[in-house]
């Protein structure tokens, strides 16, 4: 009896040492599998009004599945003020414990885009599984990629072999300075001053691309000397759409016209055609 009685023990104790191993060999898995929601804000890096148009849309996701379809979505429109709080829900039981979940946020407001600089991981490999905060940083818009292009091209068009040309027409004087590339020949810039004798003057910027107006600004002024009055830029793809619009006068940006618009674009065309008449390329020795 006191034989069977031992072995009845042993059995028991090792039955439960069976059980205790088994419960410890997973407590991520179990710890995942119990977490059912993911909470936390949303803000931006650099704080910024909002239009009501704006858009938001926070997923998680698998980072370690490619292509696996969302945990959970929550859109938001209109994001009406920042930061946003939010809380996710999704099935505990589809957590992997060896996987790397992110919550993922997109904002869009217009034009603009915004994203996020850092992964936010959560629930897994000792990430958060409640509160997380999340910043989100403004990307820049078409208009203002190609602006910069542009400006860019200005600080370097030292390194452009240089022409100068002029024009009288009645009542009205046209200077330039011819820009083309020291490679190709092809002018890539021409920068016009016209005065209109008492109805003013006018500074204008043209750039092309592959021998068709890519940025014009112009610039609008009472005298030579005086501040601009009026200021419109136009920029188009290579595709001719008009990308940048902008209108400025009397201290307010508006979006510029599709006349004024079409206007550049034919300034631009005429004043290419000038510039390669007034200051042809230079042949090139053989």
């Amino acid at each position: 009896m006191r034989r069977i009685a031992l072995t009845l023990t042993m059995l028991a104790a090792l039955g439960a040492a069976g059980c205790n191993k088994n419960s410890s060999e997973n407590p991520n898995q179990a710890a995942a599998q119990a977490v059912h929601s993911v909470s936390g804000t949303v803000g931006l890096l650099k704080p910024r009004e909002l239009s009501p148009q704006a858009t938001m849309k926070i997923q998680l996701v698998d980072g370690s599945a490619e292509g696996a379809q969302p945990l959970a979505t929550k859109n938001i429109s209109p994001v009406k003020q920042m930061p946003v709080q939010f809380t996710l829900d999704f099935d505990g039981a589809k957590i992997n414990p060896a996987h790397i979940y992110l919550v993922k946020v997109s904002l869009v407001d217009g034009e603009r885009t915004f994203s996020m600089p850092v992964q936010s991981p959560v629930i897994t490999r000792d990430a958060p599984t409640s509160q997380v905060s999340i910043m989100l940083a403004a990307n820049q818009t078409p208009e203002e990629k190609m602006m910069g292009a542009f400006d860019n091209l200005k600080k370097n068009l030292g390194a452009y072999e240089i022409s100068n040309g002029r024009q009288l027409e009645k009542d009205v004087s046209h200077g330039w300075q011819t820009f083309r590339s020291n490679d190709s020949g092809k002018i890539v810039f021409v920068r016009e001053n016209t005065d209109y004798g008492d109805k003013g003057f006018a500074n204008t910027d043209f750039a092309y691309k592959d021998g068709k107006p890519w940025v014009v600004v112009m610039q609008r002024k009472p005298s030579q000397n005086a501040r601009p009055s009026e200021i419109m830029r136009a920029g188009w793809d290579a595709d001719g759409n008009l990308v940048v619009k902008e209108h400025v006068a009397s201290g307010k940006t508006t979006v510029l016209s599709d006349s004024d618009a079409t206007m550049l674009k034919k300034q631009a065309e005429s004043m290419l055609k000038l510039a390669q008449a007034k200051s042809p390329a230079k042949k090139k020795k053989r």
